[in-house]
Order: structure tokens, then C-alpha cells, then sequence
């Protein structure tokens, strides 16, 4: 199944048609209120509003699979983040990344990006999925790696298929 065919809902419950991102390069991160990593939600809403008028989309999965970071609603998730952090980009809903449960939009983006020796397992909060806007998989991050250390491939996907869209190659 291609990545914008898989159903998701909002931080609200709402449906969420990601088929309305397609011709965007998205970047689909689980995310955890609790986190040493927690700051990056402050990276990724530089990343976002330097980038989203060149049709750029951050997507962020609350998730509390690891060591319990992500205790709350996925509404006080968003209250927290836009508290904090100044969030404006599109915030889902609570979801599991592995395991028998896992979300079937992140066991699609495993599959396509392995990690590190081909593992399939996301192994902590803030791991990334770049997304093309064709809805190939580019690269998946670790969650050490920050918005900044991503941000040249981001570029390059922007271009890229900006080249590619307007036929210049």
C-alpha cells in the first residue's frame, strides 16, 4: 500500500486523508512529550515554516511504546507541544510504531527504510521518515539526528522534485 493510501486520524479523532499531502515531502516522526530528544519539536517547526511554502509537511505521531515518554491524551500532546514549542504543523494521533499493534502507516515506512543492519523495529521516540512527493521513502533518521543534520537531504528532495515536476532535469 503507497503512504498516502493509509488512514490516520488527527490529535482530535478526525480523519485525516493524507491522500491531500500527495505532491509534498513529508516528514512522518513519532514523537513523545518526555524525551531528551523533546526539543526537536522546536528543529521541526523551524524545518517546517522555512520549508512549507515549497510544499513541505511535517507529520507527528505521539507514541508511548518507549519507557513510557509519552503518557497523555494526544490532545494534551498537542496543548504541550504548541505550549512549548510553538508547534504549528499537523499533530495525529496516538499511535503504537511496533509490535503486533503498530500503526499501518509505520509498518509501511518500516518496510521501506530499514534501520541500521535492516531492522524493521523503530527503537525510539524521534525516529524520522523522509518522504518523497511521489510517496517513496527516502531515508529514514535516527533519533539523534536533529532537524539541522537532516535538513540538506530535505532540500534535496524539495529541489529534486521540483526539478522533476517542472521538467527540468
Amino acid at each position: 500500500m503507497a503512504i498516502h493510501e493509509h488512514e490516520c486520524r488527527t490529535f482530535r479523532g478526525e480523519p485525516f486523508n493524507l491522500r491531500a499531502l500527495q505532491g509534498q515531502v513529508l516528514l512522518i516522526v513519532n514523537v513523545a512529550s518526555r524525551c531528551g530528544y523533546t526539543p526537536q519539536l522546536g528543529e521541526l517547526e523551524r524545518l517546517y515554516r522555512r520549508h512549507r511554502d515549497r510544499g513541505f509537511t511535517v507529520l507527528a505521531f505521539p507514541c508511548n511504546q518507549f519507557a513510557r515518554q509519552s503518557p497523555e491524551t494526544a490532545l494534551d500532546f498537542c496543548a504541550f507541544s504548541t505550549s512549548q514549542y510553538g508547534v504549528t504543523f499537523p499533530l495525529m494521533e496516538k499511535v503504537k510504531v511496533n509490535g503486533p499493534g503498530a500503526h499501518p502507516l509505520f509498518a509501511e515506512l518500516k518496510r521501506e527504510a530499514p534501520g541500521l543492519l535492516h531492522t524493521k523495529v523503530i527503537k525510539w521516540n524521534f525516529t524520522k521518515f523522509l518522504v518523497a512527493r511521489d510517496g517513496r521513502v527516502l531515508r529514514r533518521f535516527a533519533p539523534r539526528e536533529s532537524g539541522q543534520e537532516l535538513e540538506r537531504e530535505l532540500e534535496q528532495a524539495l529541489d529534486e522534485d521540483f526539478q522533476s515536476n517542472s521538467g527540468v532535469r
